[in-house]
């Protein structure tokens, strides 16, 4: 068997023949046609900037001007061609064009009508091609940039949230180089990452989230890396049915980005500039614990020696940020060659003072047309980032500004004192000493490039070949100085841990459509792939450094290191049939094979087939006018599919890893504590998607209702071992996890008028999950990483918190320790039932059940958005966006920890030291774990923007556009934390809804201005 490189190489090389022959073959005869025209709205005749004109089944085309205009050139054989004009919340219209001996071409102007509905809007499909909506039998969620580009965000996936039925999108903490997660239909692995295929321009990219240094739910994933201005459109395709033409890679779904391209004509320059100003939107209530005669009380409840009081750290810690976000683009064509070049800059404070994240972005795509057939594109893209990190914490150390606020206790000023030291504050951190003198960092220096070959050497034959690489460099170090307060590190401590990756993707797709008989049209996709991905960490940390030493070779102690290397290798075949039938009834089989290098020769290759069908009811003449005035379009559309998973297991799972250990001063090697998983296959999902998608009204309301039920079975879990085998653990196919929802999508033209327009938008999503198939007595995992809490149970969903309950009595009342029931007031405090604060009697407190057990879900009973859009004139559009999710628990880790004696940083305890609460209440809730799991739900005010467009004559430039936009502006919730949002797991698959000192996320205003020459 050839190896991988082996394999490319051949590949590449047939490949590059293929191409010299074609391009070699002579071309027909053809002629230089300019195409001009104007695009305007139907309504007032308004000119539409930014539509997209297209000659069908050609690369030609443009995207019209300021006053509506297009022009560009094509080289065609004589003979007639449509043209295709689509424009964001617009019919799509479609005009013959006969091209003869007349070399300018002029269209009558292009009216298009506002609709709601998108059944002729062109989509892509997997590794297929651009394929009409109404033709496909799965859901896809698309958006296009006008939709992302309004508000302020530092990644892609920021813009997304809220806009796409079955996304649920978090922004994990405030942190400006913070992560942000993204689940498409729920969670369908346990140890695996949940997070879809990530795809630009056809380049498979990574997503990761690799923690290099322990920052605190703050971890950076890499579409952070992708300038949110330079993207055109975002597709989603979460069924399996689509899926499966990725095969095991796909298991979680598939986002594909793509981004801006030159059009033909003039060149067209884009300059904007934002600035932005974020802030925390609420404080938590700390201890200010006072007697009757006004003296402050310390944790034991006797007063502060004179002078001494207690302080709110929240005041140092957050400051108001600034920020401002620079672009600059280039666009045009220079007679077969259409080019885009970008340049970008990203700058911004974070609310957590001395915190910053900085990126600077290049971007230059080229496409050349060689002949009639043979289209040539090449991509780069550069992106070099770096943060300013101040640690706050997490699950895996204590030190941090954050860390040491929630520890307390809050009664010394934090501030440096006469000496120009920063005191002990007590148990941790002093947080401004973390802040002044912790030096935590990364950099990253990222490359994504592509070469695509897309040819049509035959009508209807299209061979299309890309290429992609993304690779990168990231560096994140740590230092703490020797002499801080902070218990175990005064010493000091440095770090360094670097991580290479590098992955590519060789794909080529052939497909040929036809007419096979009158009214059927037969469409054949065959392809494959190679994709190969590595990543190479290394790690080093001392402590114990001299005065003048930083680095880790400075330190004396505690020196640690360690490497990791995790090569994977993907090959993949599939074929896939489409027919479809009168325009109406299109039903598509897919089958892919796939091989993975992470699993054994007897279990790598993988077939994963797909069946899916959609039926246009309302293209039959049976459809009469009187119900086409209502209901202009009626679709029905069903799939069954198949994909696989492949991120529970690492590269050398399936071996028994040995370790170095010397013997005798020798040496030597040690098996590990896991056995080797031999045997074990991906894990597989099968997902049934049932569907409709109508509109009404003249095409002013279309409606999008999913159902889908995806069950993944084979998941791959650590299983406990006898230790009579001389192992622990071993990885094994043993459980399943099912998904169960339903998606809404109701968009409408609710008014248009001649000078004023209103569309609304509102998505509603529900999953249900549920774990089964654990073995063992209890029919449990843990989910590492989650301090124990967060567990995948049978009959359970993903993630639910596991720990100690409230004792009840056989009524489920909650209970003392002498039985008597108690009752939960306004504050969230317990007390004995029907009495208040205050009076004698009421001073019991709640008692423990003897076992633990699940005591809440972090995932939402369902979500709902909407989203209106307003255009008032030619010039004044207006949008705002709400959102929300509902149902879902929050474990207030950052709560227990203040509301405990001895830190006692929180009101909580002020409450106890001010005899509001019994003497005792702080220890005895403490390991309650049930007592501080709260209701997450919550509706946010998350965008607002208004932006106001000029078009001046008689200047250099076509338009200038001004705006004014905010995010996050506020939440409606009950939590009694910073945001129900945060999650100090980060990007972590099972630790969801965990709070424990994350900088929340902020509120965010900005102004900006984009000129276009």
């Amino acid at each position: 068997m050839l190896n991988l490189l082996d394999r490319y190489t051949a590949l590449s090389a047939l490949l590059v023949g293929v191409i010299v022959a074609i391009v070699g073959t002579p071309a027909a005869a053809q002629t230089s046609y300019t195409i001009s025209g104007q695009v305007l709205d139907a309504t007032n005749d308004e000119p539409l900037p930014g539509a997209n004109v297209q000659i069908v089944g050609t690369t030609y085309g443009t995207a019209t001007m300021g006053d509506g205009q297009f022009t560009f050139e094509a080289q065609l054989e004589p003979g007639g061609y449509r043209v295709r004009v689509s424009f964001v919340g617009f019919e799509t219209v479609t005009r013959p064009i006969d091209l003869g001996d007349q070399q300018r071409v002029t269209l009558d102007p292009v009216r298009m009508n506002v609709s709601a509905g998108r059944v002729e809007e062109v989509v892509v499909t997997g590794q297929a091609s651009p394929t009409r909506r109404k033709e496909l039998g799965n859901a896809i969620s698309s958006i296009e940039a006008a939709e992302l580009q309004e508000t302020p965000k530092s990644s892609a996936l920021q813009s997304l949230q809220g806009k796409l039925a079955g996304v649920r999108i978090q922004q994990s903490s405030g942190d400006p180089a913070g992560g942000t997660d993204i689940r498409l239909r729920g969670t369908g692995t346990v140890l695996g990452a949940a997070g879809p295929l990530i795809v630009l321009d056809g380049v498979i990219v990574s997503n990761d989230s690799p923690e290099l240094i322990q920052i605190g739910g703050t971890t950076q994933n890499r579409l952070l890396d992708i300038n949110p201005n330079d993207i055109a459109r975002i597709e989603v395709v979460k069924g399996a049915a689509a899926a499966a033409l990725y095969g095991s890679r796909a298991n979680n779904g598939v986002m594909q980005i793509f981004t801006k391209t030159g059009e033909t004509g003039e060149t067209q320059v884009t300059y904007s500039t934002r600035i932005e100003t974020q802030a925390i939107r609420n404080t938590l209530d700390v201890n200010m614990a006072q007697n009757d005669q006004g003296q402050f009380l310390g944790n034991d409840g006797s007063p502060l020696p004179d002078g001494q009081r207690r302080w709110d750290y929240q005041d140092f810690i957050f400051d108001r940020a600034y920020g401002t976000d620079q672009y600059l683009s280039v666009s045009g064509s220079s007679g077969d060659t259409r080019f885009f070049t970008s340049g970008g800059y990203f700058g911004t404070q974070g609310i957590v003072d001395e915190s910053s994240f900085r990126r600077y972005n290049g971007t230059a795509r080229l496409e050349h047309t060689l002949n009639d057939w043979v289209n040539v594109t090449a991509g780069a893209r550069y992106a070099f980032s770096e943060s300013a990190d101040v640690p706050n914490g997490g699950l895996n150390t204590l030190y941090g500004a954050m860390t040491g606020f929630i520890f307390g206790p809050n009664t010394t000023d934090p501030r440096k004192n006469d000496l120009g030291e920063f005191p002990d504050i007590g148990t941790f951190s002093n947080p401004i000493e973390v802040q002044s003198r912790f030096d935590f960092g990364q950099e990253t220096s990222r490359f994504i490039g592509d070469l695509q070959v897309n040819m049509t050497p035959l009508d209807g034959l299209s061979i299309d070949y890309v290429i992609g690489l993304d690779t990168y460099e990231q560096t994140g170090t740590a230092f703490i100085p020797r002499g801080v307060g902070t218990n175990g590190f005064e010493t000091g401590f440095s770090r360094r841990a670097e991580l290479s990756n590098l992955q590519y993707n060789s794909d080529l797709n052939i497909r040929y459509e036809t007419t096979i008989a009158e009214g059927v049209r037969s469409t054949s996709l065959i392809g494959g792939t190679v994709q190969y991905s590595s990543q190479e960490t290394f790690n080093a940390q001392s402590q114990d450094l001299p005065p003048i030493a930083e680095t880790v070779g400075g330190g004396t102690s505690s020196r640690e290191f360690g490497e990791f290397r995790s090569p994977l290798t993907v090959y993949g075949v599939f074929g896939q049939q489409s027919f479809g039938v009168a325009d109406r009834l299109f039903v598509t089989g897919a089958l892919r094979l796939d091989a993975s290098s992470s699993f054994g020769e007897e279990d790598r290759w993988q077939l994963y087939p797909k069946v899916s069908a959609s039926y246009v009811l309302s293209e039959y003449d049976f459809w009469s006018n009187a119900l086409r005035s209502i209901i202009p379009s009626f679709k029905l559309r069903g799939s069954v599919g198949w994909s696989g998973g492949l991120t529970s297991i690492g590269a050398f799972d399936r071996f028994t890893v040995y370790n170095s250990q010397p013997f005798a001063g020798n040496p030597g090697l040690q098996p590990s504590d896991q056995r080797g998983a031999e045997g074990v296959v991906p894990e597989r999902q099968r997902e049934i998607e049932l569907g409709t998608d109508f509109s009404l009204f003249s095409e002013r309301v279309a409606i999008e209702f999913t159902y889908y039920n995806q069950q993944t079975n084979d998941l791959l879990l650590t299983q406990s071992l006898a230790p009579t085998t001389g192992f622990d653990t071993r990885l094994g196919n043993v459980g399943t996890v099912e998904n169960n929802g339903i998606e809404l999508r109701v968009r409408g033209v609710a008014l248009d008028r001649e000078n004023f327009r209103w569309v609304s938008t509102a998505t509603y999503s529900r999953n249900r999950n549920e774990v089964s198939g654990i073995p063992g007595e209890t029919g449990r995992v843990v989910i590492p990483s989650s301090f124990g809490v967060s567990v995948a149970e049978n009959g359970e969903p993903i993630g639910s918190f596991f720990g100690g309950a409230f004792k009840r009595n056989e009524n489920g009342r909650v209970v003392d320790t002498d039985g008597n029931v108690m009752g939960e007031d306004d504050d969230g405090y317990w007390r004995p039932a029907n009495c208040t604060a205050g009076e004698s009697g009421c001073s019991g407190i709640p008692a423990r059940a003897a076992e633990d057990q699940i005591i809440g879900n972090p995932q939402p009973d369902f979500s709902l958005a909407w989203i209106n859009q307003f255009q008032i004139g030619d010039n004044l559009r207006f949008r705002f966006q709400l959102d929300g999710e509902f149902g879902q628990d929050v474990f207030n880790f950052t709560r227990r920890i203040g509301a405990f004696p001895p830190f006692g940083t929180l009101e909580d305890y002020e409450r106890e030291l001010e005899g509001n609460l019994p003497d005792g209440y702080g220890f005895g809730v403490f390991n309650i774990f049930e007592n501080w799991i709260e209701d997450g739900s919550y509706v946010k005010l998350r965008e607002v923007a208004v932006s106001y467009t000029i078009r001046p004559n008689g200047l250099p430039f076509q338009s200038v556009q001004f705006s004014a936009a905010g995010r996050n502006l506020f939440s409606i919730d009950d939590y009694s934390g910073y945001d129900p949002e945060v999650n100090i797991g980060g990007q972590r698959t099972g630790v969801r809804g965990f709070d424990f000192v994350v900088p929340p996320v902020p509120r965010t205003f900005s102004l900006g201005a984009t000129l276009t020459f």
